[in-house]
């Protein structure tokens, strides 16, 4: 037998690092970029919109925001606000998708090419802090916000990026080690300290205001604004190896589910509590997993889903976002389960009837 596949739900002009699901609009936000290197390789964030056709699960492309010389590393949502790691900053981005109104220039101008287009002004792309695109009805626009450094090392590069739970605040890690809140939409800095030696991997920020990091100096951190809460240390709390250096490489909120991507390019789902394995493909990319995002469970996302039981979008330096979906694993109704336990007792009844006459 062939090895098993993921079907590849796109393919980008541009390596794929960053990846978001809106579920209410049913948007699958993919980034990525050649960076600044004048290889012809372009940077931007890409809208896709998910759809169910016949029964599948698919994907087309709404609108293509460019980032310039600037290639998007991370990403974090917030309803339509997104917050774009471009390399030593973070850059807000602001999204609506809604159906255009009729134009009576255009109107008056007769037929034109069908299918996609992009509006383009006459102002040069990087002065221009707005973009549109139309496709079958939809047109997204996508508007430039604030943005500001977020990373002051030797070699500056955001790494991580995430919001509060009410979208009020947003923090932000990179390779100098220092965590930084900034108020949303303002990106004014209300908060700053020395978070770990070296770089930061991954941060999130609690529902009661505590900001878990982890970074390169085998700690993973709880703070309470600046102050330390707890740690943990993985020569200390995790196995002990002499040949190997582990590192704590990621924090997320806990779910129902756990997706794992790995530098091989595998691709796997767990159960979050149990860590029972569901779903694994084998270098499902062939080279480094950079982000994988489950569709959640609200808005538009039951119905994309259909009869799945979860799906779990991955993208990679190969271009590719691929699906990843679960069927619904088997399980009998709780009426099912009263009814024979019903049956049971009523049979139990019956032959104890049958072998003892008179027992009732």
């Amino acid at each position: 037998m062939g090895r098993r596949r993921a079907p590849e739900l796109y393919r980008a002009p541009f390596p794929l690092y960053a990846l978001q699901v809106d579920a209410g609009a049913g948007l699958l936000i993919a980034a990525g970029g050649g960076g600044a290197a004048k290889t012809g390789i372009k940077n931007g964030v890409h809208f896709l919109q998910l759809e169910r056709i016949n029964g599948h699960l698919s994907a087309s492309l709404l609108h293509s925001h460019d980032t310039q010389t600037r290639a998007t590393m991370n990403l974090a949502l917030a309803g339509n606000i997104l917050a774009a790691g471009q390399d030593a900053h973070c850059q807000l981005l602001r999204f609506q998708a809604q159906r255009p109104q009729s134009n009576s220039k255009a109107e008056k101008a007769g037929p034109k090419e069908h299918g996609p287009r992009q509006r383009k002004g006459a102002a040069p792309a990087e002065k221009k802090p707005r973009a549109e695109t139309q496709r079958e009805g939809v047109e997204l626009r996508v508007e430039n916000l604030q943005a500001v450094q977020t990373d002051f090392g030797p070699d500056p590069l955001q790494k991580a990026v995430c919001f509060s739970h009410d979208h009020t605040l947003l923090a932000t890690g990179g390779t100098d080690g220092c965590v930084r809140v900034w108020k949303v939409p303002s990106l004014e800095k209300t908060e700053e300290f020395k978070a770990h030696e070296g770089e930061i991997e991954d941060l999130t920020l609690g529902p009661d205001g505590k900001l878990v990091t982890v970074g390169w100096d085998f700690k993973a951190c709880v703070w309470q604004k600046n102050q330390l809460v707890t740690q943990l240390h993985w020569q200390e709390n995790g196995p002990t190896s002499s040949n190997t250096p582990y590192r704590y490489q990621a924090c997320s909120e806990s779910g129902t589910f756990l997706g794992l991507g790995t530098v091989t390019g595998s691709v796997a789902i767990y159960i979050a509590f149990s860590l029972q394995r569901l779903y694994y493909v084998r270098e499902a990319h062939g080279i480094v997993v950079t982000d994988v995002a489950f569709l959640p469970e609200r808005g538009r996302g039951p119905e994309l889903l259909g009869s799945h039981e979860t799906a779990l979008f991955s993208v990679a330096v190969d271009s590719r976002c691929q699906l990843h979906l679960l069927p619904s694993r088997r399980s009998v109704p709780v009426w099912l389960l009263l009814l024979l336990c019903v049956g049971l007792i009523v049979v139990t009844i019956l032959l104890l009837q049958s072998a003892f006459p008179g027992f009732l």
